[in-house]
């Protein structure tokens, strides 16, 4: 089986490519830019077969798609930094919605019989009350940030294409999730950087954060691709499915786990920096559907992940050959 994944040097993208090559059952092919940091795959390389190719260009998408001719496509490439989609909406729409739909017309004119997965993600929920959780499918959609409206067009094109064109798309919205390798721009990997440099005597030990009081639904991004990949596997074509906990935890719940593994002392400091110009209060989600369906569950505590989180990020900061006390 040939799958494509574009955006295949991000975060999820890269743990995809793990689960799928440790299956052992499938060829990877992956697409990039040329600016893109492949710090992310390089322990693949070899293992995967790379095109260079930007979304936003059709006749790259196309030459990509031809010379693949993939069975199974996930369409993870994105600019998924909600903060970033404020700085920059125009960006944003065009690197997500267009993207898509380059992709999907490649799909189309080339005449491939690819399966695609398109992913979604709980911001699309938006404003959700307390009387309104947890969240369901059939939630209506009030997206507040426009990184949230990027994703609501990239679910309906799914829908679109499918219901218009007859292709084989499965959507999923996705809880928040982390685990390691996530971008430092994103709280809890963010958090746990500010924590190592602390330890290594880099930062003062003050920890910056934004909204505490945000409540969000994680899973580790391990149990994300295994979704990922059962959705597509499994998944009725046109369909939506939340992937998610079940369970939220308050940012500063969040930074309380985090440190209580620290070795140090740390003091916490609100950066108005930090806060946006709106934020979704809650998101607990409910996967009852997606579990009936093809039978996932996330399996990973979400301490475990915070926990490899944070050991990354010590080991990505310690000078080389310096040891944290009490190891061997």
């Amino acid at each position: 089986m040939r799958v494509l994944i574009t955006g295949i040097t991000g975060f999820v993208g890269s743990h995809l490519a793990d689960y799928l090559l440790a299956r052992g059952d499938v060829e990877v092919f992956g697409t990039q830019r040329w600016r893109s940091k492949t710090d992310n795959i390089e322990h693949l390389r070899g293992r995967l077969t790379m095109y260079e190719c930007d979304l936003r260009d059709a006749s790259s998408v196309r030459q990509v798609i031809a010379a693949v001719h993939p069975d199974r496509v996930f369409h993870l490439a994105a600019q998924s930094f909600v903060p970033m989609s404020w700085k920059a909406p125009s960006e944003t729409m065009t690197t997500n919605v267009l993207g898509q739909i380059n992709l999907f017309e490649a799909i189309r004119e080339c005449g491939v019989p690819s399966w695609v997965h398109v992913p979604g993600t709980s911001e699309e929920y938006g404003l959700v009350t307390e009387a309104e959780l947890p969240v369901r499918e059939t939630q209506s959609l009030r997206p507040l940030s426009p990184y949230a409206v990027s994703k609501v067009a990239q679910d309906l094109l799914g829908y679109q294409y499918a219901r218009s064109y007859g292709l084989h798309v499965v959507r999923t919205r996705a809880f928040n999730h982390t685990g390691p390798r996530r971008g430092e721009v994103f709280a809890t990997s963010n958090f746990s950087r500010q924590i190592a440099l602390i330890e290594a005597g880099q930062q003062d030990p003050v920890l910056h954060v934004g909204n505490l009081e945000a409540r969000r639904d994680f899973t580790d991004v391990r149990d994300i691709v295994r979704g990922y990949w059962l959705a597509l596997e499994r998944g009725e074509p046109g369909e939506v499915y939340n992937l998610c906990s079940g369970r939220d935890y308050a940012i500063r719940d969040v930074v309380e786990i985090l440190l209580g593994f620290a070795s140090t002392r740390i003091r916490i400091e609100v950066d108005a920096e930090r806060l946006r110009p709106s934020d979704v209060p809650v998101l607990r989600g409910d996967s009852t559907k997606f579990l009936q369906q093809v039978g996932w569950r996330p399996e990973l505590p979400f301490v475990k992940t915070l926990e490899d989180l944070l050991n990354e990020w010590r080991a990505k900061v310690r000078p080389r050959g310096v040891k944290r006390a009490g190891q061997p």
